[in-house]
């Protein structure tokens, strides 16, 4: 593990509760920040799995005091502009201040696109898109008011490059978090904040073992031939999510403060093929 000074700095997670966003909050206090967990809390309609609990949010926030480091846990869904916007006041009010935000907070379900009802796209659209957008807004707003930079890092996907059957939802939302982050990074590049995506491949978290409960051992199948040539599925499993939290640290880390506007692909090479 590369080794960050975050001493002094506050990150701000959603999707704290269990699988990457639990590795990013556990990363960034390794490296020496307190950190902000977040996460809804409750199920959602559209998804058929178990998404993180109230408990599971605490255990997180106890596992950031485990690194010698200061938790907040908030219950927030990002969908809901009032809980965003009052969650960044108590992170700014607890805490004294935000220097990272990691956006990723995401959700999965599969159906086509001609057949999928207006509740599955709306659900998927505003939690994995108009989520990264409200936070990004809101943090965005207290960085400009503090006046000395920050990090904004959001979780896209391989979806986020390419099309995928069933997934009309997903990729359109994922191909959103792209352009957003393009945009951004343009717009407060004046106010010294980097904004970057990432686009991670298949990761063993609790959505997809989710999501194999929910649709069959056929998932697992699809998800490993998006793998790229090291063929990670095969020889050694689904990629780790502390894969993707090492690159979100490169992305907060002052070795990346000249890189803004970019999609990171942390795939294993699967678009490269």
């Amino acid at each position: 593990m590369v080794e960050y000074d975050f001493s002094g700095k506050v990150a701000f997670v959603t999707g704290a509760a269990h699988g990457q966003g639990r590795s990013h909050a556990q990363h960034y206090a390794k490296h020496g920040a307190d950190v902000v967990v977040t996460d809804i809390g409750h199920n959602v309609d559209s998804v058929p799995y178990d998404l993180g609990t109230s408990d599971e949010l605490d255990e997180t926030a106890s596992l950031v005091e485990d690194e010698g480091q200061e938790a907040l846990a908030i219950e927030m869904d990002v969908r809901d502009e009032s809980q965003v916007e009052a969650a960044v006041e108590e992170a700014v009010d607890e805490m004294g201040k935000i220097d990272f935000l990691a956006n990723n907070a995401g959700i999965e379900s599969i159906a086509d696109g001609v057949e999928m009802d207006e509740m599955t796209w709306d659900e998927m659209i505003d939690t994995n898109l108009k989520g990264v957008w409200l936070c990004s807004k809101h943090v965005g707003q207290h960085f400009i008011e503090r006046g000395d930079g920050g990090k904004i890092v959001s979780t896209s996907s391989t979806a986020g490059q390419v099309g995928i059957p069933g997934n009309a939802h997903y990729v359109s939302a994922k191909h959103g978090v792209v352009g957003l982050t393009k945009t951004l990074a343009l717009e407060l590049a004046e106010y010294d904040v980097n904004v970057n995506c990432i686009g991670p491949t298949g990761i063993e978290t609790p959505m997809i073992a989710g999501m194999t409960e929910a649709y069959g051992d056929e998932v697992l199948e699809e998800i490993g031939a998006m793998t790229g040539p090291w063929n990670v599925f095969g020889d050694g499993g689904m990629l780790d999510a502390s894969d993707i939290s090492e690159a979100y640290m490169w992305l907060s880390s002052d070795a990346a403060r000249y890189v803004t506007g970019i999609y990171l692909p942390v795939d294993a090479g699967f678009l490269a093929k």
